[in-house]
Parts: C-alpha cells; structure tokens; sequence
C-alpha cells in the first residue's frame, strides 16, 4: 500500500490586542526593561482581555486559517488544540473550537503537553494523515498563560505571553514530515508546574494563598535542560532523517528565552539568519509559540518550498521533542 504524505497547506497566528511592555510590569515589579531584555530577549508580550479564553484565540487563528484556502470547516476531518491553559478541565478546547468554526460531528482533542505541544501535536497530526486515517487536520497552538502566572513574581511574570497559530495539514503525495523526536521525563514535576487545580492537589483556599494554582519554574534548572533537549533532539530528527546540520535551512524553536535559543543555535552552528526568534514581541506563549513564529517567517517570504525546517521545543513534564520538516507550496501559492 503507498503511504500517503502530508504537507502544511495554510499557516496563521493570532495575538490579543492588549500589548505589555517591560515598561508596564517595572508599574508592580521590581524590574526594568534592560533587566528582562537582558535576561530574556522580550520587549512585549500580549495579555488576553479579562473575558477572553483560549478558544477565542484558538477560533481567531483557525478563521484565518481556513479563509486563505477557502476552505469549510466541515472539510476539515480533525481538529487538534495543543494548550494547557484550556477553558475548561473539560470538555476539550478543541471540541468548543471546532463547534464555533460551524464543524459538526468531527473528531477533536486536545493535546496537554505544555510548551512541547505543537511538536508533538504535528507529529501526531502528521501520523494521522500519513497512516490515511485522516486527509485534513487544522491543528492549534494556543494559550492564555496571563490567566496563570503569578503577576507579583519577578521570575515568570515577565515570561509569558498569550496567543494562538494554527496550520491546516493535507493529504499529498510528496512528504514534508522527514523525522520526529520526543521525549519526556517526569522524575521531577516540580521544576515546571501548576501544583493545583488537579487530582493532586485541589484549588482551595489554602492554594490559591499559597498561589500553587499560578506556574511555579526553577530558572536555572529549566534553563540547562532545555539548552541540552534542544540540542539533542534536534541531532536525534535529524539522524533519523538522514540530513546533516547544514542541510537545515531554518531553526524554529520554542520561544522561551532568547539565551536559550542562541545558547543552542550555536551549538548546533546556526547562523543568525537561520534562526526564526520572535520572543521580542510573544514572549512565551507556550504551545502557541513556535506556529506563531512560522506564521510570521511566511508572512515575511523567509520560508520557500524546498526548504528544511527543524521545530524544536521544551516544556512542562518535562517534555521535549523536534520535527524535521521540509516546506511545500502552500495551497493559495499552488504549485
């Protein structure tokens, strides 16, 4: 049987009006924009409004989406939501998504891997339209982030950001999807996580005044390991797909920190202009923030068919991973 292969038809992001610079947070931290740019590489970061859920940013990047290809919601066989700051415990993100996009009756889910979200989430999007289960799946990074972190703590609260991208995946019969790597390790929660708010551990009164239902990061610690995990997974992807690092035409990694991104650019001999970074405007958003940074190199004409991309990132489980991917026309371009 000819496996089918899959391709990125359409790309979109979306970013809720409200912009904080480093300049409002110095309002109520001690803090100044030298010190977070210096440390981090952000200049702004977007905040969801005070009624706005991550599937409002969600349905806002898959419109976009799926008016660039004309394409209905109800064509779309699969939709995907990579989120851990979903509106509900459940039901699914996903599942209201596609609901307000007008789809009916189709299969959606969520994927709870924090910052590894998207990676995972096209590899498993990916293997779908590949195996033939499926022939289009909209898959969604999206995350509202300023509903968790702790505004009084110097050390996150000058991170995080909000927003969504979304790409449109189709059945074709070149194969972008080259390679995957993932991998996690759960021995230590404690380094990156939301301590309350599940089974563990109850929202109560004594949580929220001890603020464990707002994310909790050990700097340092995640600093070094996603420094390794990018590196390494990024050599993993690409050994399974036969390239070499100077096959690579772009690096698109999770948006965390800017030291981390050129920490592992070089390591693994990327020039500058190879790297996408757009931590300058998002901040981290999570698993919103490496199809937000694709979007924004499509919609600059940086990315041209042919091209390999690796994606990269690290998050929450701990949990890492990376995609060796090569870029197809998109479907407004044709061929």
């Amino acid at each position: 049987m000819n496996q089918t292969g899959v391709k990125i038809a359409a790309v979109a992001h979306y970013a809720p009006a409200r912009i904080v610079t480093n300049e409002d947070l110095t309002r109520w931290l001690d803090t100044s924009d030298e010190w977070i740019t210096s440390r981090t590489g952000m200049k702004r970061r977007h905040w969801a409004a005070p009624g706005q859920a991550t599937s409002d940013l969600a349905i806002a990047a898959a419109r976009r989406l799926l008016e660039q290809t004309n394409c209905d919601p109800n064509e779309v066989d699969c939709y995907i939501v990579a989120t851990c700051t979903a509106d509900y415990p459940f039901p699914a993100t996903a599942c209201i998504v596609a609901s307000k996009l007008g789809a009916k009756g189709k299969a959606a889910f969520d994927i709870e891997i924090a910052c590894s979200g998207f990676i995972y989430g096209l590899t498993v999007a990916s293997s779908l339209i590949r195996s033939g289960v499926y022939r289009r799946i909209v898959l969604i990074g999206a995350e509202t982030l300023s509903k968790i972190v702790n505004k009084g703590d110097r050390g996150t609260a000058i991170l995080f950001g909000d927003g969504a991208g979304a790409v449109l995946l189709e059945a074709t019969q070149e194969d972008s999807f080259l390679s995957a790597d993932l991998g996690s390790d759960g021995s230590r929660p404690e380094i990156l996580l939301v301590e309350a708010g599940g089974s563990r551990r109850a929202t109560d009164a004594a949580a929220i005044a001890a603020n464990a239902h707002l994310i909790h990061m050990a700097g340092r610690e995640v600093f070094k390991f996603a420094v390794n995990k990018m590196i390494s997974a990024t050599g993993r992807a690409l050994e399974k797909a036969h390239l070499t690092k100077s096959d690579v035409d772009f690096l698109i990694p999770h948006q965390a920190n800017k030291r981390i991104i050129d920490a592992a650019a070089k390591y693994l001999g990327m020039p500058p202009e190879k790297v996408v970074c757009n931590i300058h405007e998002y901040g981290n958003t999570s698993a919103a923030s490496i199809p937000i940074a694709l979007s924004e190199s499509v919609e600059q004409g940086r990315i041209a068919p042919g091209n390999v991309i690796v994606f990269v990132g690290f998050g929450g489980g701990l949990s890492w991973g990376a995609v060796a991917w090569r870029w197809q026309a998109l479907a407004s371009e044709g061929r």
